[in-house]
């Protein structure tokens, strides 16, 4: 390994502060987009203000570029929820526990599903609340972003492919992904998304894609984003890293471990774009049926005017280690991601 080998690595992994990577969310976007009613694919491109055949994927990362400008830097600890559990000895999301102040994935989703419900708020409003899910729906099912060990992964050295880089988490958002599809442009995840959908329809995962969205409810979005963190929470012991950190650092990580986590990777794709765009038409549906309103709603629109999302937070409690160390890093990562 020559270190102009290792710099271009690091180079390239300050230049992708994307979870999933552009590659990855414009892909469950392109996937969402194919599962979305022609109704609710002219209300959302109608807030975007988009009517191409890549207005989901043209906005997957925006939630990324955000967070990395001054306006955006409250946003960072958004992306992730920091499991405080033990891998590979057990896995588990605990909301309460693992939720912390200052917001997380799981509060994200309630309070911009809750946002873009609201018809009291302004157009732009709902639109950024679309963004905000797009592409927060797609870091939910990344494992290692449900996970506090090391910052999700962000600390751990690896060697992939001949390169070193302390950044695991990498490996799985940006690395696999691109070393399996060839590129990251939106040509790359059009072609991508074709054969996840292949797979959701007739292939691979047709006999359980209804079980990745049975019981999701807008109505309580909290329940639901947490099951949706949970099952990708467990992936963390069972295909991230099933026999601990330091089985991942004795050699090279290609190709024998990349073959056998990119089935897990394609699988939580296609997951997220199929959930989206559940979500999105339900989403859709609760809009055109406002006649109905209850008092619930009307709590609820109340509530989002003036919504940082904390009241979706978890009582506060003192912050443990893990939260520390986020905190020291400014909620952000050594290189790239979370």
């Amino acid at each position: 390994m020559t270190l102009i080998k290792t710099l271009v690595l690091g180079l390239a992994c300050a230049n992708t502060a994307s979870a999933w990577g552009v590659l990855g969310h414009a892909t469950v976007a392109y996937v969402a987009q194919n599962y979305v009613d022609s109704a609710t694919a002219t209300w959302a491109q109608g807030l975007l203000g988009d009517t191409s055949d890549s207005f989901l994927a043209k906005i997957a990362s925006w939630a990324d570029t955000y967070r990395t400008t001054t306006a955006g830097k409250w946003s960072a600890p958004l992306h992730f929820i920091d499991a405080e559990d033990s891998p590979p000895t057990s896995c588990n999301i605990d909301y309460d526990r693992d939720c912390g102040s200052t917001g997380c994935s799981i509060s994200a989703v309630a309070n911009y599903t809750s946002r873009i419900k609201n018809s009291k708020l302004s157009k732009t409003d709902r639109a950024e609340a679309l963004k905000f899910l797009t592409h927060f729906i797609g870091d939910i099912t990344q494992p290692l972003h449900d996970e506090a060990l090391e910052r999700g992964g962000n600390d751990i050295t690896v060697t992939f492919d001949g390169y070193s880089t302390d950044n695991l988490h990498a490996i799985w958002d940006t690395y696999i992904p691109q070393k399996d599809v060839g590129g990251s442009a939106l040509t790359d995840a059009q072609t991508w998304s074709r054969e996840l959908i292949s797979a959701i329809d007739s292939g691979t995962y047709a006999s359980t894609k209804k079980s990745w969205i049975s019981g999701d409810d807008i109505a309580d979005p909290v329940t639901t984003a947490t099951r949706w963190a949970a099952d990708a929470n467990a992936l963390v012991c069972s295909v991230v890293m099933p026999k601990g950190v330091g089985a991942l650092q004795k050699g090279d990580l290609y190709p024998d471990y990349y073959n056998s986590v990119l089935p897990t990777i394609e699988m939580q794709i296609a997951k997220a774009g199929y959930r989206l765009a559940n979500w999105l038409n339900k989403l859709h549906a609760a809009s055109v049926s406002k006649s109905k309103r209850t008092e619930r709603d009307e709590v609820e629109e109340r509530v989002a005017l003036e919504l940082d999302g904390r009241e979706f937070l978890p009582a506060p409690r003192p912050l443990s280690h893990a939260k520390k160390i986020r905190e020291l890093h400014g909620y952000d990562c050594g290189h790239d991601h979370h």
